[in-house]
């Protein structure tokens, strides 16, 4: 009885080695299979969509301004092409190119903040994380920034706060609108306080720019945080907005661990912020040119006429002159058909508000004649 069990043992053994080396199928080798060469697909054709999962052709995609066609998702968007897509064509001219960012605390974290800086130029392509100059919208002249945020994030620096100052300055001289695309993730921590100070010297010619009364709008894209969301990014007479875009200073993660509360859900999103108060309009990214040429139209901006090729001070010379003519008729027909508060009545307070009418000297009363 032992030894029949052994022979069992033996025999199963023998049935789970044949079992293992017993193949499912058999290949044949044949001359046309050995011809063929492995096909693959290259990479960069398909492009799967985050927001439906969809497998979308990358040409397509791009031809659509990188938006899902199926769920209007918005893809990254690299400066050019958003240039292209806003401004008329051939109409940008670029301005600053050639500022780039020194290191002057020599700071050094992993690596030198200089050699991020190379890094940065060459992946990039740019001087640094701002890309601005004038241009034209509808024929509507305006001067624009755009954030390149594939160097160092949109990070503000030095020369990305110095390139704002001069877009707002250079809005300011040639009388036009001013608009920045932002798409940063805050100051740049590599340069310390001097980053920091970008927000102020930002805000402070904004200040200025405000002051002469044109208009300045500000495209909140995808993210928008930090530094930049705390200073000119939210402080535009229009402010709009990508669909589902990032907005706000600290990371929603932080704000939770500190206030020790779940937040809502879609937290820091455009749409968040526009049931707030926060955002005045969200825009898509195909209607975001014809939107910003009605916009400007109805803050006062037109396209410029033969007549205002002058230089814009001898324009507001002219404009001053033809006040001073129309005030002056204006006090002759208040002084010889009514009182100042006609006046103001038909031509408005505010305009003759320095100018009251001059008193109406009496008539001299006839004499008597003396005797003769």
């Amino acid at each position: 009885m032992h030894a029949r069990s052994i022979t069992n043992h033996a025999r199963f053994a023998q049935c789970i080695l044949r079992f293992r080396t017993m193949a499912w199928y058999k290949r044949e080798n044949r001359d046309d299979d050995l011809s063929e060469e492995k096909r693959s697909v290259p990479a960069g054709v398909f492009t799967k969509c985050p927001g439906c999962r969809a497998t979308l052709e990358t040409t397509a995609l791009e031809a659509n301004a990188s938006v899902c066609p199926q769920c209007e998702h918005h893809f990254p968007l690299s400066s050019t092409r958003r240039i292209e897509l806003v401004v008329d064509p051939g109409s940008f001219v670029e301005a600053d190119g050639s500022i780039e960012s020194v290191d002057p605390l020599s700071f050094r974290d992993t690596k030198k903040y200089s050699d991020r800086l190379r890094a940065a130029r060459r992946s990039a392509g740019g001087a640094d994380s701002l890309r601005s100059g004038s241009g034209r919208i509808e024929e509507i002249p305006v001067e624009l920034g755009v954030f390149v945020f594939e160097f160092m994030g949109g990070s503000m620096g030095s020369v990305a706060g110095e390139k704002i100052t001069r877009v707002f300055e250079r809005a300011l001289e040639r009388r036009v609108p001013a608009l920045i695309f932002s798409a940063s993730g805050g100051a740049r921590m590599q340069e310390g306080v001097l980053s920091l100070m970008q927000m102020a010297k930002t805000s402070a010619a904004l200040g200025r720019l405000r002051e002469a009364g044109l208009p300045y709008l500000s495209i909140l894209l995808h993210p928008t945080t930090g530094g930049v969301a705390a200073s000119f990014a939210m402080l535009g007479d229009v402010i709009l907005a990508e669909p589902k875009a990032q907005i706000g200073f600290a990371g929603a993660r932080v704000i939770q661990n500190t206030i020790r509360q779940r937040l809502p859900p879609g937290f820091q999103r455009a749409e968040f912020l526009l049931d707030h108060g926060f955002l005045d309009v969200i825009v898509a990214r195909k209607e975001m040119r014809a939107t910003l040429a009605r916009l400007l139209r109805l803050l006062g901006s037109r396209a410029p006429s033969p007549a205002s090729a002058l230089p814009w001070n001898r324009r507001r010379r002219a404009t001053q002159i033809c006040w001073r003519v129309w005030r002056a008729r204006r006090r002759a027909w208040a002084s010889t058909w009514g009182s100042a508060a006609s006046a103001r009545r038909w031509s408005g307070s505010a305009i003759l508000k320095s100018a009251s009418p001059p008193s109406r000297s009496p008539e001299p009363t006839a004499r008597a004649r003396p005797p003769p």
